[in-house]
Parts: C-alpha cells; structure tokens; sequence
C-alpha cells in the first residue's frame, strides 16, 4: 500500500523523485496523494486550501484551523498535505508564492492559508489565486498576516474566517454578492466579540481582531457599495494601529496603515471633496517609512502602486498636475520591483494605474506625449491582462485604452486613433456585459 501511494505521488507532482523533496512519513504520503487526487465537488463557489503549518509536528493546530473554516459553512476546504515555507534571512514570499499559486491552480481554489506554529502562537498568511479578476484595483495579496494563539478558542475562528473570506476577493470575478452574504455576519460576529471581549483579550489578539475586522468591513464596504462599512474598516484599522505602534511592531504598524489607506481610499471615490484621499495619501506614505523597498520590496511596491491611485483619484479633483505628477512617480516605482517577469499581474495592474495617471495628465497639458504613454501603458498591461486570464481586468484596461485613444485622437488629423478607440470600447463590451456588470 505504501509503495502505491508513493508511486501516486510521484506521478502527481511530474514526475519527480519523493526524495529529492525530503523523505516523508507515510501519512505524509497519504495526505499528499488525498490532496492531488481529491476533487472539490460541482458547485462549489469558494475553495481554500490549508497548508500543514511548519513545526506543528502533530498537526493539531493545522487540523483547527481546517476546522474552524469548515464550521462556518459556505467553503470548501481542502488540506494540502505539505508545508509552504518562506526561504531565506528576509523570508522572500516569491518562492512560497510560485508554489501555493500552483496549489491553487491545480485544485481551482480561491485562497491558500499557510503559516507557523511557533510554539506559542500560529503566524498565518494568506495567498490569493492569480489568474482571475483582481478587485479592488490596488488589491494586495500580502496585505494581512494573522496570529492565533495555539489551541484557540472557537471563537476566535472567527477572525481567521473573516481574513480568508477577504482574501478570496481579489481572485473572484463574481460581483461579490455571494461573498458578502458570507462576510458580512462574520464582520458582524467580529464586531460583537470586540464589543463584549476586548478588555479581556491578550493585546496581540485584540489588535489581529481590530486588523481581520478592518480587512473584513473593507471587502464588505467595497463589493456592496455600504459606506457604513467602510467607515467600520477605517475604525477598525485605526484601533489595530494602537495596539500595533511602530516601535513595537513596525512591519504589522505599516501593514494596517496600507489597510486603512485602502478603506480611505474607497470612501474618498464615493465622496465629494478631498480630505479622505488626502489622509489616504498620507497612510500609504507612513507604510513606506517602515515598508521599505531594502527590507520587503514586493510589499513597498504594491504600496507605491496604492499610493498612485489614490494621488490620481486625489489629482483628480485638484487643479494643476503636482499630485498627477506624484502618481506617475509612484507608479514607475512600483514597477522595479513589481516586474513582469517577478509578478506578471501585478505589473500589469500597476502599468494600468500608469495609464491612468498619464491620461489625467494628458487631458490638462497640450501636446500628446503623454497621452501616448498612457496608450503604450494600457498596451503593456494587455500583454499579461489578457481576455482568458483575466476577462474582467481585459475589459477595463480596454475601456481605459479607448478613453486614452479617445483624447489622443481629438488633437490629431485624421481618425485612425478614434477608430481604435472604438475598437477597444467594444472590446470590452464582450466582458463587461450588462447582464454580468450592468
């Protein structure tokens, strides 16, 4: 039976030989080849994979946290069978990344959750599927880490549930009402237990709930147009932030603070006025002090990339092109670090944001140069942003192009430019159809 199951492995991971991988135990093998050839069943709409977490040699805690996200319905959960592992002196999340990615590809999941039992506590990060939409626009797949105590109470599954739910958001395409239905009452349950409890909670835990409620209402607020919510994941970010204090923990402190830029940021595109993008602004600058691009570059740039659009929304609404100037500053930054070739997605959403800034830009100066370059952006970002890949990012980055095409075509002879334009517009009306994004 052992030689079969280890035969099975082989064959499911391509090939390779088990022990160039490390010699496993059987259960090892067992569980590895339950998760290759399980198959998550028709209907499914939500599927999170959870990873053995490393040093829980028992896998107690790894089976509570299966556990936790099955009891609160609507998920399909699926274990691994293998640990994922951030590699080197500064943890570098590519490599980790690249493998959980294929995790989630081969079972068509949604998020992985993956971390450490260190003995004391559980150190939990998520991971979103790439391949699909990415909404909202600066979605951040390393945007939140959660820390549990060890044989946590059930109650505080809650927090666990709410950051995995959250993270499904970026990497479903639907428009986010199934997924609201699930989050919300786990956004309300988070409310009341630190209504009731939080005096009593270790300050660690109370300040992961204030940070899984801040991410939670966010997703909430975004996907059901309900500024109440966003209001409550501003609030929330802001309680985290006391209990997280730069000189205590400075990575988690600029975490939350991108976390609360993404919240001031929703709420300042609903509102008139500027004063929410202004402190949105001034959030994603307080990250970059600590989220340096020497210390975690993948994280500096996704904040640069945040940072960006919320200038353009804010230069938007202001006279002159200083704060238009600053976005595509920050946006470029982004981009040398978030490479096509390190994280093809997310150098094209950061190549769209690009677009964008050089349009508004385009539209108040004379000339076409820089009109040009947001057409050049838009045509960079289609190259990873495709239609099989990506169907509803395709479309907006299409619409972009053609509204770039539009303005570039009114100051030049002929009509060619306008006749692309047109061409990009009812390309994205293949995807943004009025039934599915009316």
């Amino acid at each position: 039976m052992e030689a079969i199951i280890a035969g099975l492995v082989v064959a499911a991971i391509g090939g390779i030989p088990w022990w160039l991988l490390g010699k496993p135990s059987f259960e090892e093998m067992r569980r590895f080849a339950g998760f290759y050839f399980y198959t998550t069943p028709p209907g499914t709409e939500f599927v999170v994979l959870v990873a053995d977490l490393r040093d829980d040699n028992n896998l107690v805690q790894t089976a509570l946290l299966a556990g936790a996200l099955e009891e609160s319905g609507g998920l399909e959960v699926v274990r691994t069978g293998r640990t994922l592992v951030a590699s080197g002196v500064k943890k570098d999340l590519k490599k980790p990344e690249d493998t959980g990615q294929r995790w989630l590809s081969d079972k068509n999941a949604d998020v992985l959750v993956w971390g450490q039992d260190t003995g004391s506590n559980l150190i939990l990060r998520f991971l979103a599927r790439t391949g699909q939409g990415t909404v909202p626009e600066s979605g951040n797949r390393f945007g939140h880490e959660l820390e549990l105590p060890r044989n946590f109470e059930n109650v505080l599954g809650t927090a666990l549930v709410a950051a995995a739910l959250s993270h499904v958001a970026p990497a479903t395409e639907q428009t986010g009402t199934y997924l609201v239905s699930l989050l919300r009452p786990v956004a309300t349950k988070l409310k009341t237990l630190l209504a009731e409890r939080a005096a009593g909670l270790p300050l660690e835990t109370r300040a992961n709930l204030h940070a899984s409620l801040g991410l939670a209402a966010w997703v909430v607020g975004g996907q059901s147009g309900e500024n109440n919510w966003l209001e409550e994941a501003v609030a929330a970010c802001r309680a985290a932030l006391k209990e997280w204090t730069r000189e205590r923990v400075p990575l988690q402190w600029a975490m939350t603070q991108n976390n609360l830029g993404n919240a001031l940021w929703t709420l300042g595109e609903r509102e008139s006025g500027t004063a929410r993008l202004k402190e949105a602004v001034a959030a994603y600058r307080a990250a970059l002090e600590e989220r340096t691009r020497e210390r975690v570059p993948l994280q500096w740039a996704m904040t640069q990339n945040n940072l960006g659009a919320a200038l353009t929304t804010l230069g938007e609404r202001e006279s002159g092109t200083a704060r238009l100037e600053e976005a595509v500053a920050a946006c470029r930054a982004a981009l040398e670090e978030s490479t096509r070739e390190r994280v093809p997605l997310d150098w094209a959403m950061t190549q769209n944001n690009l677009g964008n800034a050089l349009t508004r830009l385009g539209e108040r100066e004379s000339g076409t140069a820089r009109l040009k370059e947001a057409v050049a952006a838009y045509r960079a970002a289609l190259e990873e942003r495709t239609r099989e890949r990506v169907p509803l990012d395709w479309a907006m980055t299409q619409n972009n192009l053609g509204n770039a095409l539009t303005a570039l075509g009114e100051r030049e002879s002929g009509t060619a430019r306008l006749e692309e334009a047109v061409a990009a517009c009812r390309a994205a009306l293949k995807e943004w159809t009025r039934e599915r994004v009316p």
